[in-house]
């Protein structure tokens, strides 16, 4: 197998609160950690939600920026424009900028501003309408999140790209919507099935997770993935449902440490006594047997 270099996405989603400044602050401080990507999300309420979902109340109001459900949504949205200044400011940083799509109106508008990739979420990669406009009217790479998704739906989502021969863009992620997921559901195994079944139709495998901790991503790089996925925030005690399962900053930086160092590590001895070995008396030993 070969390892290639890991691509750490860090997840802002709606952790900024609806605040331009706490977002601009998050994108900072990933570039610092040395993240590859930071990522939001963009919706149209009124055409993501059904009417009732929109005027529901929120299942937990000590997490709710307004009421009905809908309100709280769009107090969270961001406006196209916003998003392609956080685009900006990124790429300042140099990090890339990343956006989930929720809606065809949402595509629409992210495609506007042309970032490197376009994710779609869980929740909707059975838009099969939306990914239809994605691969007709975007030519950045798709990455897609498998939760909540069974085979037949993988198999009929990566036909939907291979219609029209631009499978060769889409980046396909383990993942379980879960939140937080327990580790006996993180099921990493999924990689190698992905990686089985589709690599050599598709660009790379991810890992989207929203487990505890950070030492399963290790173990997904072994397995093959390629692109890590996770929820990112400033301060977990802040007010949201995604906080308490993201990473600090702390955490996310050594995510992307510990990755590095794994893709460094996974490589075979050049020669029977290394270098580093010789002073301790590996050269000797040889020698003398």
């Amino acid at each position: 197998m070969e390892f290639n270099d890991p691509k750490i996405v860090a997840e802002i989603c709606c952790n900024h609160q609806g605040d331009l400044s706490i977002a601009k602050k998050m994108i900072k401080t990933v570039a610092e950690g040395k993240a590859t990507v930071v990522k939001f999300q963009k919706r149209n309420n009124k055409e993501f939600l059904t009417d009732n979902q929109y005027k529901a109340p929120h299942p937990n109001k000590m997490h709710s920026f307004g009421e009905p459900y809908g309100l709280h949504r769009e107090f969270l949205e961001f406006t196209i424009a916003q998003h392609d200044e956080l685009k900006i400011y990124a790429e300042s940083l140099g990090i890339i900028y990343s956006s989930s799509v929720f809606d065809i109106s949402s595509a629409i508008d992210i495609i506007s501003i042309n970032p490197e990739y376009i994710k779609v979420p869980s929740a909707c990669n059975n838009n099969f309408k939306m990914l239809k406009y994605l691969r007709d009217n975007y030519e950045g790479g798709v990455h897609i999140s498998f939760g909540m998704t069974t085979k037949l739906e993988e198999e009929e989502i990566v036909q939907i790209f291979e219609e029209k021969n631009q499978a060769h863009r889409l980046v396909l992620y383990a993942c379980t919507s879960g939140y937080p997921v327990p580790f006996k559901d993180v099921c990493l195994l999924e990689i190698t099935r992905l990686r089985k079944t589709f690599l050599d139709r598709v660009d790379k495998i991810g890992f989207s997770g929203h487990h505890h901790g950070i030492a399963v991503d290790v173990a997904a790089y072994t397995l093959g993935a390629e692109w890590f996925e996770r929820h990112f925030t400033l301060d977990r005690t802040w007010k949201g449902t995604d906080q308490v399962f993201s990473l600090e900053p702390t955490g996310m930086r050594k995510l992307a440490r510990d990755l590095r160092a794994t893709k460094r590590s996974l490589t075979y001895k050049n020669e029977d006594i290394l270098d580093i070995e010789k002073p301790n008396g590996g050269y000797e030993k040889y020698k003398e047997e």
